[in-house]
């Protein structure tokens, strides 16, 4: 068999290349957990922030 099936497959002798992928809630995590740092650091404005 040949044809668009063949051509959709890599070739075995190139790797193909790794993708980085985020978990959404790893990423929520992330940036809650730079909000909450620049919060204390003061770098966040206290007028930005509710209370």
């Amino acid at each position: 068999m040949s044809g668009a099936d063949d051509a959709a497959q890599a070739p075995a002798d190139r790797p193909v290349p790794r993708r980085i992928t985020i978990n959404e809630d790893r990423a929520a995590t992330g940036l809650g957990l730079l909000l909450l740092a620049l919060t204390l650091l003061g770098v966040i404005p206290v007028g930005l922030v509710p209370r």
